[in-house]
């Protein structure tokens, strides 16, 4: 689990989103403000939206970046730094925008369409207009990866690129279409040749997807998670975004009414749940969206105008503790009284701070419970060092634990230390009935 450190915080409000573009400048708005931000993290104010709140989309082609509400379209022209709205009356709004092969490609507001600007610059005609029609369902979301456009309709999508057709570039890819659609339009996110979004079909709602190419998409929620997110009053207002760390690559979907985030990892295929620690409730992960720039993998916060770097090296969430929680299995033996006799954790030892006694993490601690009635009730917490620093021989292990036909164990880590855990070994006995 990465910890958050504040960079900056934006003074114009709620961080909306973010873009480092292909000259390496870092581009994010927050509130109403569109701001580049340096690699010593101070931030330039360069023009104001006409919206404060909700998530923008950005893309640039070199020489513009293009900025997308909503309602309104913006260009901030980097060689000649001036930012001006889109007044072109062609021009409908937008709630993303994509590039591929010159073109600023966006879609067309509460329809199955989308438009392309002109060759390297934002200029917009009417006549340069496309519909998704493999199915009636209007576009939800889309984005560009290997210079294919994946257009993701309610209940429906399409694989688009650019066949050079001198009417209009963009086509159908032959085939590319498939009967699954998007949820919530800022689920979209790739990483790794890989495009995420939180999906539905004319059968049903609330499934991860991910779509590596060609016509069709894999489904990658467990019916654990999906259960989860159908608890929730509604999530199509569901956000995601990607990122990659130390080979692994995670896709991070947060539920802003169902204040809770469930992350995947590409490289094991194991989901786990993310949360902020807000005097001990557990809520959503405060980054929103992503972007790595200047060395450092960066999120916003979803509340204020905050950007914070992302790291597994951070051992706190802007100072407030990470609750890292893990659950095991039910543990039982055909339905026979077991006795738990031994339950060692095999996590790095000798990770305490180099600090006063008193440090919150000079000596850190693993708490163990565990539940005899399937998850029901659980025990007294039960502590045990994990070693302060240097002590590498140390091993967290409870003994005696009781008799039942069936339990789970729990264990969580608050300390701001180096957490690994590798796993767990138990000495049981099978009793004869």
């Amino acid at each position: 689990t990465p910890g958050l450190s504040t960079l900056l915080t934006l003074a114009g409000g709620e961080f909306r989103g973010c873009l480092t573009a292909s000259n390496g400048q870092l581009f994010a708005v927050g509130g109403t403000k569109l701001y580049r931000i340096s690699s010593s993290w101070a931030a330039t104010e360069l023009g104001t939206l006409s919206t404060s709140t909700g998530p923008i989309s950005m893309a640039d082609n070199g020489l513009q970046v293009m900025i997308v509400d909503g309602p309104n379209g913006y260009v901030w022209t980097i060689g000649a730094a001036t930012f001006a709205q889109i007044t072109d009356p062609d021009f409908p709004g937008a709630n993303q925008v994509s590039f591929v092969d010159g073109y600023f490609i966006f879609d067309v507001p509460n329809s199955g369409q989308f438009m392309i600007t002109g060759l390297t610059a934002v200029t917009v005609d009417a006549l340069d207009l496309a519909t998704s029609e493999g199915k009636p369902d209007p576009l939800m979301g889309h984005i560009a990866l290997n210079r294919e456009i994946l257009m993701l309709n309610e209940k429906s999508g399409e694989v688009f690129y650019n066949t050079g057709n001198a009417d209009f570039p963009f086509e159908r890819v032959q085939g590319g279409f498939f009967e699954t659609g998007c949820a919530a339009r800022f689920s979209v996110a790739k990483g790794d040749g890989h495009v995420f979004f939180l999906g539905q079909d004319e059968n049903g709602t609330g499934i991860v997807y991910v779509w590596s190419g060609g016509a069709t998409v894999q489904r990658i929620s467990t019916h654990a998670v999906e259960y989860s997110i159908r608890q929730f009053t509604s999530f199509s207002d569901a956000e995601g975004y990607c990122y990659q760390e130390e080979g692994h690559l995670f896709y991070a979907l947060n539920f802003p009414t169902g204040d809770t985030t469930w992350c995947f990892d590409l490289s094991t295929k194991f989901w786990h749940e993310r949360t902020y620690s807000n005097d001990g409730a557990l809520e959503r992960h405060r980054g929103r969206f992503h972007a790595f720039a200047h060395g450092k993998h960066i999120v916003g916060d979803y509340e204020n105008g905050k950007i914070y770097e992302l790291s597994s090296s951070i051992y706190t969430d802007a100072g407030a503790p990470i609750t890292r929680r893990r659950r095991s299995p039910h543990v039982s033996a055909n339905g026979k009284r077991v006795q738990y006799k031994e339950f060692l954790l095999d996590i790095e030892t000798g990770v305490g701070l180099d600090g006063a006694t008193s440090t919150q993490g000079n000596d850190p601690q693993v708490m163990l419970r565990f539940s005899k009635d399937g998850g029901h009730t659980w025990s007294n917490e039960k502590w045990k060092s994990f070693g302060k620093i240097g002590e590498r021989y140390v091993r967290p292990k409870w003994n005696n634990l009781g008799m039942a036909r069936d339990m789970i164990f729990d264990i969580t880590i608050t300390d701001p230390v180096k957490v690994v855990i590798v796993g767990a070994d138990l000495e049981l006995e099978r009793m004869a009935s």
